[in-house]
């Protein structure tokens, strides 16, 4: 078998068992005061990593943003990290990482690349209040390592959100709502941006929701949801009418997730829909894999709702009280 089909198959094997590969990274020491801290990113979002080629800067772009560089003949926009997470780093940013998700290749400027490694999903923990305030809502999971080191993922969305383009209204503007006040869907995601897209897609189509930060809290939901429909004689399929879930999240994510709904009998006929800035053909495998129905890349309100209309109809779901 080939190297790169043990790869597919190491990396399949990884689906539903709460695992994930990070690729660790710095910034530089921070002269303000004298750190020098350990950033993250999931592999699957990295698509090569490369001494910095030649910059050329690009008018009206946002201050973070260097400018672009040709990559096999497309453009792609260079993000300094450091600038971009306020870190005053005097070294030189002389590595690249290209990253693609959402539909989008990008570069991000950093100081170093260390290694990659193989964690479980459950030793990430949601940042603390402080950290999340300090780095502007930057950092979705943070873990430490043997080392001592502390790891923080970077959430790419809010950058690419906050990099890109786009106008909002535009993007919402042709959603069509749904004639069915009682519908609901339990969402995860540990994106604030993301999160904050999907509830104006599901309030633009009329739609209850309950959102979670992460897998183990949708999980944690849904059991409440399973203990009322069983005191009130219903099915959860009555209570829920479909499971929206990211794949990247601290303490478990969406492909665990996915796994316990649809081995648990009693979430039979609630749809799992995965959502997700890993818009590669071999995630959407690894989905399928652990049971997902349907898969929608983020950044897409219009086809989120589509989706979604499509998967709901018929639906009828009301909320137990808390």
């Amino acid at each position: 078998m080939s190297d790169l089909l043990k790869d597919v198959d190491a990396r399949t094997r990884l689906a539903g068992t709460n695992k994930l590969e990070i690729l660790l990274f710095s910034l530089g020491t921070d002269s303000r005061t004298g750190r020098r801290e350990t950033f993250g990113i999931n592999v699957f979002k990295v698509r090569e990593v490369m001494r910095t080629p030649a910059i050329t800067a690009a008018p009206e772009m946002p201050d973070c943003v260097e400018g672009m560089v040709s990559l096999r003949g497309m453009l792609v926009p260079v993000v300094d990290l450091a600038r971009y997470a306020r870190v005053a780093a005097t070294t030189p940013r002389s590595i690249m990482i290209v990253t693609e998700y959402a539909g989008h290749t990008q570069g991000f400027l950093v100081e170093a690349v260390d290694t990659i490694l193989r964690l479980d999903w459950s030793q990430m923990r949601v940042p603390p209040m402080m950290l999340q305030a300090e780095l502007g809502g930057l950092v979705t999971a943070v873990t430490e390592l043997a080392d001592g080191r502390l790891v923080m993922i970077m959430d790419v969305e809010k950058i690419l959100s906050e990099t890109t383009a786009y106008d909002d209204e535009i993007v919402y503007r042709n959603i069509k709502p749904l004639d069915n006040p009682e519908l609901t869907v339990v969402f995860a995601d540990d994106s604030a941006v993301a999160r904050r897209q999907i509830q104006r897609t599901l309030e633009a189509m009329g739609v209850r929701y309950l959102a979670a930060v992460n897998g183990l809290e949708a999980w944690d939901e849904l059991q409440r949801v399973a203990a009322y429909a069983q005191t009130s004689g219903r099915r959860i399929s009555e209570l829920v009418s479909l499971v929206l879930t990211d794949i990247e999240m601290p303490e478990m994510d969406g492909y665990m997730l996915t796994r316990r709904i649809k081995s648990d009998p009693r979430f039979a006929g609630v749809p799992v829909v995965m959502h997700s800035s890993l818009s590669g053909m071999s995630n959407q495998q690894l989905g399928r894999s652990v049971g997902v129905d349907e898969y929608v890349p983020k950044f897409e309100p219009q086809r989120l709702s589509e989706t979604l209309a499509r998967r709901l109809q018929g639906s009828v779901a009301a909320l137990p009280a808390s």
